[in-house]
């Protein structure tokens, strides 16, 4: 008699969320499978709260179908994997309940908009992992090619001790004072300003290049438009349009960050500076093609710094893609993102950054907030309880 298997079951993703960060999201599920060996998973629904406008965006972005309540969409059988690409204050809610639905959960960052949120989903992930149920937290610049090298050269000792960091993220979407009223402007739904939206990546890479955790924290935030056109007439803004922090890290490090929204002429400038006694690196993410490099141990006739065009089939990521030269942009970064998070699951391993990462970084968000609100420098940030010194 002669005996089949049965080929496994595609994994059915159902994403949560179209707008802006659903769309970068929609595009790497729609093309990873044509540039990774990935597992098998079909892009089975789109859920949003407009039932014809996110009908409209599932046609559009690939999807099957489209729904409006997440939470019958995390009852069918057919979905294993839950991508959630709403607001922060939605982040807990539907990722607890996901987990314990037994379903993979990737998450956009920042983890969530509260400590205490943060807190409660990594509690429920690491139940969950233990059930084989993965999950993962979306610092999609971990993926670009020239910063995972920038970590490899690091991890190598190619910069020798790392002493000094400055990263600043910068933009200027929010330059102008008459530009309107979002959900990123109020508290209640974005946790903090440019802190969470974009501080947060520049402080995930100054960990993650240097394998390094933040100790210590100091910072300052600023609101300089309080209101903004709304619907109704004039709206008080309640995050911060800026931030600057300093850090103390493990290895006897420093670092700086700065970010802000409002830096006129800034589009989407991640700088990153990383300073050896051997080396020192160099990125900026409106280059993202690019790494410059300095070899300290070469005689100072030299020495200078040099352009490293990361576009060869040996660089992270870049065997999947076009010949050597050609380079690749911002919204592949999503696509490698969705592939780690699939080879982790396919193969049992928790991926990574997890959201015990996504809750470090939570506690060194919350530490600014602090220090700024009380003038103060945060110690043990790496710990849940937060002390204060020269409050």
């Amino acid at each position: 008699m002669l005996r089949t298997t049965a080929a496994p079951q595609p994994l059915g993703v159902a994403m949560i969320g179209y707008a802006f960060m659903g769309k970068a999201h929609s595009n790497a599920w729609r093309n990873v499978g044509s540039y990774f060996d990935v597992p098998a998973f079909e892009q089975k629904v789109l859920v949003g709260r407009d039932a014809g406008q996110v009908a409209k965006a599932a046609a559009k972005y690939g999807w099957a179908e489209s729904a409006t309540d997440w939470r019958s969409v995390l009852e069918r059988d057919d979905i294993h994997i839950v991508d959630i690409c709403v607001p922060g204050w939605m982040h807990a809610e539907i990722a607890i309940a996901a987990l314990e639905a037994g379903k993979h959960v990737l998450v956009e960052k920042p983890l969530a908009n509260t400590l205490a949120e943060a807190e409660a989903m990594t509690d429920a992930a690491v139940a969950a992992r233990s059930r084989g149920v993965q999950s993962m937290i979306g610092f999609n610049y971990r993926r670009v090619p020239a910063l995972a090298l920038a970590r490899e050269l690091i991890a190598e000792g190619r910069l020798g001790t790392v002493r000094h960091i400055r990263a600043a993220y910068l933009q200027d979407w929010l330059a102008d004072a008459e530009s309107p009223m979002t959900w990123r402007l109020r508290k209640e739904t974005a946790g903090t300003g440019a802190l969470g939206d974009i501080a947060s990546h520049a402080i995930d890479q100054i960990q993650y290049l240097t394998g390094q955790t933040i100790l210590e924290a100091s910072g300052v935030l600023k609101t300089f438009v309080t209101q903004r056109p709304g619907p109704d007439g004039p709206e008080d803004v309640t995050v911060d349009d800026a931030a600057w922090a300093t850090f103390w890290l493990t290895g006897e490090m420093g670092a700086s960050v700065e970010a802000s929204r409002v830096a006129t002429g800034q589009k989407n400038s991640m700088q990153i500076e990383i300073y050896g006694t051997n080396g020192a690196l160099s990125f900026n993410l409106e280059n993202l093609n690019e790494l410059n490099f300095l070899d300290a141990t070469l005689p100072p006739r030299e020495q200078g710094f040099r352009r490293i065009l990361v576009n060869e089939p040996e660089h992270p990521y870049l065997d999947a893609w076009w010949p050597q030269g050609h380079i690749i942009g911002w919204e592949h970064t999503f696509t490698h993102q969705i592939r780690d998070f699939l080879t982790a699951i396919a193969s049992g391993e928790a991926p990574s950054p997890s959201f015990e990462d996504g809750l470090q970084i939570q506690r060194v968000l919350a530490a600014i907030e602090e220090s700024a609100k009380n003038k103060s420098t945060i110690t043990a940030v790496e710990h849940k309880t937060l002390q204060t010194e020269g409050a």
